[in-house]
């Protein structure tokens, strides 16, 4: 293994990242207006814009989810148990103890075994419930004979907001762990990242021109 300073997230990766990342503080910030926990805008225009940023949003996981599938990263989503129980007990325990972080990113596995666990949940069960409740709940007025189901619709809704904004602030907290909150931050801003390459990963970026000489 060589541990090299390469490009990892791409510039639509990093595009949606954030783009994610501010319409879904919209999102719980509109949405809690909505049910009322604040009244830093008025009931009809946390509406407006939160039905505004949904759409946005639902169009942005749509272009993503291709993109994934087209340039096959939906690997790095894939879930594994190898290394994961001590990812595990460095988050549970190690990280208060000052222990360094068992797993090293890969250029073909950007992700530790927990965060793909995390993210691919994320993605295949809060994310579809989010977006089906809500697209339930704007399509009331096609079903609305179903009795109390929007109620069920509603909870779900708010359940699986409530769900996403506690994976936000976990996200944030872990962010402030380990290196420095800028070191964290900073390949979602530049793209590029330190991980260890295999000689046939290193043999390959060389062949395309993507590290040169003996740059770390």
């Amino acid at each position: 293994m060589s541990t090299r300073i390469i490009m990892v997230y791409s510039r639509f990766e990093r595009f949606w990242h954030w783009t994610q990342m501010a319409l879904i503080f919209a999102l719980l910030f509109t949405g809690l207006a909505i049910r009322g926990v604040h009244q830093t805008v008025d009931f009809g225009t946390a509406v407006t814009v939160h039905t505004g940023c949904a759409i946005a949003l639902i169009a942005l996981w749509l272009l993503a989810i291709f993109w994934h599938f087209t340039t096959g990263t939906w690997r790095h989503y894939l879930p594994t148990t190898q290394g994961l129980w001590a990812v595990a007990r460095f988050y549970a325990y190690g990280i208060f103890k000052g222990e360094h972080h068992p797993y090293r990113k890969a250029y073909w596995r950007k992700h530790n075994p927990l965060q793909a666990l995390a993210y691919l949940s994320l993605k295949l069960m809060l994310f579809p419930a989010v977006w089906i409740s809500g697209l339930l709940y704007l399509g009331y007025g096609l079903w609305g004979t179903a009795g109390g189901a929007l109620w069920l619709v509603a909870a779900v809704h708010v359940l699986s907001a409530y769900a996403i904004l506690a994976f936000v602030i976990a996200h944030v907290y872990l962010l402030t762990t380990g290196h420095s909150f800028v070191d964290h931050v900073k390949p979602m801003l530049t793209g590029q990242d330190e991980v260890d390459l295999t000689p046939a990963e290193e043999a390959y970026l060389r062949e395309r021109g993507t590290i040169h000489g003996d740059d770390r």
